[in-house]
């Protein structure tokens, strides 16, 4: 199964980037399903016709998917729902008013993530087209695994050691509902499936994710700033899709769009050396509303032409470990950073953790460099290279890690 993420500053057209890219893989005979993880959801108005919240199939070898997530609260996660709306209303909150403090923050992007995950196991699609938010949400989204493994496992085991003592002290005086064994269970679940999903979404074969943006100063900007942020969470970036590029022959008989049209120029100069590295691909601007299946259609032919938009592009993961001189390196992608906007901590339980701009990432090192020393870390080529030392080891036996 291909998983293919779409992500891009708000208004770039990723919807209809998404839409277009599904119609055209369940053309071409691949079980299709696009997915929408925006809680303020389009996809139903670019494909022209109303979703429920559950999958309905749209047409022949395509399905698609607006994520509701009091839908899923309900139906996949009902012991954990019943149990926080069962405490909100013991402490005096309205029924209605606990089943909304019931939906945790960040539920939408488990929902996401366990539907990639079971369509994974049940081989049910070949391809998994992908929706996002704008840029800060979807940086949430894939980093999610990560940030959601490392509360589950503190918040897991306090839960434990309290509930053992709370039964036999504050369960005998107040009304206090305390989690019984289904809920345990849904929140140990939920993190071995995650852990399972991280897996998926690490696979540069598998998932990769491309950025949708529209050639303009601060868009391109922001574009960079994620492409630099996605490689720190180990994701894959294989492709640009420049949308809403105005057609010169279209226009340059308007004073005002020549100027756009050498505006317009600059800018798609940027896009070009910036991301010289990437498979640059391009739709343009169309005079009337992209609503429906024909216009979604020739959006998708501007952008793929004869090419298949399942192709893989590129299939190097940002981050790698491997052993220099007999010093262990992880090295990690970070494109348009400079060395002084990246900070290194070495973390607990065998843990670095690394800071740029706004985002910050924990990164587990594998089980033979737990207990490594960090020598010393360095930028060269865009790329952020750590030595690390075992302790003990013997260098004859060291291997690509």
């Amino acid at each position: 199964m291909r998983l293919i993420i779409y992500t891009g500053k708000g208004g770039v057209g990723k919807t209809s980037v998404s839409a277009a890219t599904a119609r055209l893989l369940a053309k071409k005979g691949y079980r299709t399903i696009i997915m929408s993880t925006d809680s303020a959801h389009s996809l139903s108005d670019s494909l022209g016709i109303t979703l429920p919240n559950d999958i309905q199939n749209v047409e022949e070898n395509l399905d698609a998917l607006e994520i509701d997530i009091i839908h899923e609260m309900r139906t996949r996660w009902a012991d954990i729902s019943h149990y926080i709306s069962a405490l909100m209303i013991s402490q005096g909150m309205g029924e209605i008013t606990a089943e909304e403090m019931a939906i945790i923050p960040g539920m939408e992007m488990v929902a996401a993530l366990f539907y990639v995950l079971s369509f994974e196991e049940e081989d049910r699609y070949d391809v998994v087209v992908m929706d996002t938010p704008p840029t800060g949400e979807t940086l949430r989204l894939l980093s999610f695994p990560d940030m959601s493994n490392w509360y589950i496992d503190k918040v897991y085991a306090l839960m434990k050691r309290f509930i053992g003592l709370a039964r036999v002290t504050v369960g005998k005086f107040m009304d206090f509902p305390l989690p019984d064994k289904a809920v345990m269970n849904s929140i140990e679940e939920m993190k071995n499936r995650m852990n399972k999903v991280k897996a998926v979404l690490e696979n540069p074969q598998k998932t990769t994710v491309r950025l949708v943006l529209n050639p303009e100063r601060m868009v391109i900007s922001e574009t960079m700033r994620a492409y630099t942020y996605i490689c720190l969470y180990n994701k894959n970036v294989e492709c640009l899709i420049v949308n809403k590029i105005y057609p010169k022959e279209d226009l340059s008989d308007s004073d005002f769009f020549r100027e756009k049209l050498k505006e317009q120029d600059k800018h798609l100069r940027q896009i070009d050396d910036a991301f010289s590295e990437l498979k640059i691909m391009n739709a343009y601007q169309m005079s009337t509303e992209l609503v429906g299946p024909e216009k979604l259609d020739l959006m998708a032919e501007m952008i793929f032409g004869d090419s298949d938009p399942i192709e893989v592009y590129a299939n190097e993961s940002p981050m790698r470990f491997l052993t220099v001189d007999d010093i262990d390196e992880m090295r990690l992608k970070m494109p348009f950073v400079k060395k002084s906007s990246i900070e290194l901590f070495k973390g607990e339980s065998g843990t670095l953790v690394v800071h740029v701009g706004s985002q910050k990432r924990t990164v587990s090192l594998p089980a033979t460099l737990m207990d490594a020393e960090v020598l010393g870390a360095e930028l060269s080529d865009e790329e952020l290279i750590v030595k690390l030392k075992r302790q003990n080891a013997n260098t004859k036996d060291r291997r690509k890690v």
